[in-house]
């Protein structure tokens, strides 16, 4: 029983805590539009905005542990960060208009992570090639 009511809060707590994350991702998605926000607040509100919405992640979710990493660690590092960059009256704004928006989809994103993923291969590829190729 004890077990069962800790376990459920557990849930709650993390539930609560992934929206919370789904609005500020929002709110920096549209602070990176926003004329109120610095310009380097812009930049980093932008790529932790485009990385979190992109349908494509750096690390894919089906690798075990390091799949969800970047979902648990890397995202709200870069929230924290951006959200520090930004004045508390605008990120306020921001975030009350990010609670009635939908969630976006970051297609810039999808392409910048496709790309790093193209020149990770090529260089891997490039290495390998130099590696096993047979030099008389």
């Amino acid at each position: 029983m004890i077990v069962t009511g800790y376990l459920g809060s557990l849930l709650r707590n993390a539930r609560s805590w992934a929206r919370l994350v789904k609005r500020d991702v929002i709110a920096l998605w549209l602070a990176a539009r926003d004329p109120r926000v610095p310009l380097a607040a812009k930049l980093v509100a932008g790529l932790v905005a485009a990385y979190a919405l992109s349908p494509i992640d750096l690390i894919p979710d089906f690798i075990p542990v390091l799949g969800y990493l970047d979902d648990v660690v890397l995202v709200p590092l870069g929230i924290l960060l951006a959200v520090r960059l930004i004045p508390v009256p605008v990120m306020e704004d921001l975030r009350q208009r990010a609670s009635s928006r939908q969630k976006p989809v970051s297609k810039w994103g999808m392409v910048a992570i496709i790309a790093l993923w193209v020149v990770c291969g090529a260089f891997i590829a490039k290495a390998s090639w130099n590696h096993f190729a047979i030099h008389p």
